[in-house]
């Protein structure tokens, strides 16, 4: 059946960093402290902390996505060879708590509340750190359940992690809209039985793992197409 015609999906779940919450936004406080700077050490940062999630998950060496993320950094500093004392790193990791929201989001969140549609979020982000960037943005009454990779001690794309949707929601994973902007990520849930939404904001081409997600897009509205209004 052609995604066009499928059936609207019961649920949707989330991705946190990337696809909520603008894990780049870091690069203002990072301009700040090293002009000039910013952006690398935002980028570089970014990468470092997704490499160690595999690296840990793959090798059986769990540690917290709040550790992974402080490792992430100091490897990005020392790489481009930034003089990252400790208050300095500090406050970096109190801006990752706060990252900002996109946008769209509320705009999106009230739509799927509106329809009665329920929108969780499905994240290797830690519980506290989850909870802490949904307070920060207000959505704690638009979001529900929240799921983290803490609970099974692994991370994305580990079925393991994707498989706490359908427990959580008492759904199969086809009726459920896994929306995630990390392409790896949108193909591993497609991998999984997702029915699945890629929000591709930069303009990223496909992962060449021939595989697509059931659907792209370039902003979290794109999830309202899977919902039309009554």
């Amino acid at each position: 059946m052609s995604a066009s015609l499928a059936p609207a999906p019961e649920a949707v779940l989330f991705d946190a960093y990337g696809t909520l919450f603008d894990v780049y936004s870091v690069a203002l406080t990072a301009e700040q402290m090293f002009p000039g700077r910013g952006d690398a050490l935002a980028l570089l940062w970014r990468d470092r902390q997704i490499e160690y999630t595999r690296l840990a998950s793959m090798s059986g060496r769990y540690r917290p996505f709040w550790d992974l993320t402080r490792a992430g950094l100091r490897f990005a500093a020392l790489k481009l060879g930034l003089a990252l004392d400790r208050a300095a790193e500090d406050r970096l990791m109190n801006q990752y708590r706060h990252l900002s929201a996109f946008p769209e989001n509320r705009e999106v969140l009230l739509a799927l509340h509106e329809r009665g549609i329920r929108a969780g979020i499905l994240s290797n982000g830690d519980p506290e750190m989850l909870a802490v960037a949904i307070r920060s943005a207000g959505f704690q009454d638009l979001i529900a359940p929240v799921l983290s990779a803490h609970g099974v001690q692994r991370f994305k794309t580990d079925a393991a992690v994707y498989q706490l949707g359908p427990d959580a929601l008492g759904l199969p994973a086809k009726k459920i809209l896994f929306v995630s902007s990390n392409g790896w990520d949108a193909i591993g849930a497609t991998w999984f039985g997702y029915t699945t939404l890629w929000v591709n904001r930069a303009g990223a081409p496909l992962e060449q793992l021939d595989t697509e997600p059931t659907r792209s897009g370039s902003s979290l509205r794109d999830v309202l197409g899977f919902f039309p209004a009554p």
